[in-house]
């Protein structure tokens, strides 16, 4: 959802080693880029122990640990030595993530790669060439949108450490992105974008009830839960707006015609997000997104993490919110093939519309 994809700007990539393919300039930047972690990496026992620590940074990385602990103990999520070093790599994002998709269509185009299977970004640890790789794809006509991520994932191949990137988040947002990432490493079906990232954003939010409700955070549980309401939304607002754009697409109408309706569509949304957000007073808001340039990539960005979180809730919501029983579901959901899941989870209807936990009445 956008209150933790693209308001925190992670994107949960699956580590760029393992999505080289063949493409050499790719894989050289790929292995420099994670060299780099490699090689900045310290224990963060050790950074917290280190008297050139400021307090600032020892206080997040405690927290962090402190999430850490309780995505092991509480949520079952993997223990493979992720995210127990930290690495300081003096940028504001450890990967920039591509998405294209044609002009006409809200399909993300889709890179194969081995291990990986096929996804619908390509990441570049060097921000310049990921705009590079975007502006080639905006010249053969593609709609483009780059977006930098904070953290990542390698499904544990690799021992994943705490980029200094995600100092920049909110203490809330390193956690999600702690519960969202180790999801990844509990579950991965090769090839499946849209399933992989709604299990991740479910156990994610899940996590995040849990995590703030446990401390008794109830303001900021509040907030977190006044912002996923809010999200959803501003979803609604997107989905309206993509099936309509899907009419427009699909329509006899010439080129000329369809983009003229295409930008009126978008300039339509972006009066709506206002006229919503007319009614908050206060943070969360999603500004950040509708200015960033609205177009058929950054949609499909969008839907890919959000698309099935509504589904899977239902799925955990009938388990009664054990997260062993869930996870035992969702195995057995990925062992079948893309056509078997497919079915089964478009036979789940009514799919929840209430946020996790109830700690406060959504504020407008």
């Amino acid at each position: 959802m956008i209150v933790t994809t693209i308001g925190r700007c992670s994107a949960g990539l699956l580590g760029v080693l393992l999505l080289a393919g063949c493409n050499p300039a790719y894989l050289v930047q790929a292995a420099a880029g994670q060299w780099q972690l490699v090689s900045e990496r310290r224990p963060v026992a050790a950074v917290l122990a280190d008297p050139a620590t400021d307090a600032e940074t020892r206080r997040r990385l405690s927290e962090m640990t402190a999430a850490l602990e309780f995505a092991h103990a509480t949520l079952g999520l993997p223990d493979n030595g992720s995210y127990r070093d930290y690495a300081d790599i003096g940028r504001p994002y450890v990967v920039w993530n591509v998405f294209a998709a044609p002009r006409f269509d809200l399909a993300l185009r889709r890179w194969c790669f081995p291990v990986a299977g096929c996804v619908v970004y390509r990441g570049y640890f060097n921000e310049g060439r990921a705009h590079a790789f975007a502006a080639n794809l905006a010249e053969a006509g593609d709609d483009v949108h780059v977006a930098g991520a904070a953290a990542y994932s390698t499904l544990g191949y690799l021992r994943d450490p705490l980029p200094s990137s995600v100092l920049r988040l909110s203490d809330m947002s390193v956690a999600a992105m702690i519960f969202h990432e180790l999801a990844h490493q509990r579950l991965y079906v090769p090839g499946d974008t849209v399933f992989n990232e709604g299990f991740a954003t479910l156990v994610e939010q899940e996590g995040m009830v849990r995590w703030l409700a446990e401390r008794g955070e109830q303001a900021a549980l509040c907030r977190f839960e006044t912002g996923l309401e809010r999200a959803r939304r501003v979803h609604s607002l997107i989905d309206g707006t993509r099936t309509t754009l899907a009419g427009i697409y699909a329509s006899e109408a010439p080129p000329q015609a369809r983009a003229a309706a295409k930008v009126a569509e978008i300039d339509r949304l972006v009066g709506r997000y206002r006229a919503l957000r007319a009614g908050w007073t206060d943070p969360p808001y999603f500004d950040h997104w509708f200015e960033d340039g609205i177009n058929n990539a950054s949609l499909g960005a969008l839907a890919a993490y959000d698309q099935l979180v509504g589904t899977l809730r239902v799925i955990l919501e009938s388990e009664g919110g054990d997260l062993p029983a869930f996870y035992r579901r969702i195995d057995r959901l990925a062992r079948l093939d893309a056509d078997g899941r497919a079915e089964v989870l478009g036979a789940i209807t009514g799919p929840s519309e209430r946020g996790p936990g109830a700690a406060c009445r959504a504020r407008p």
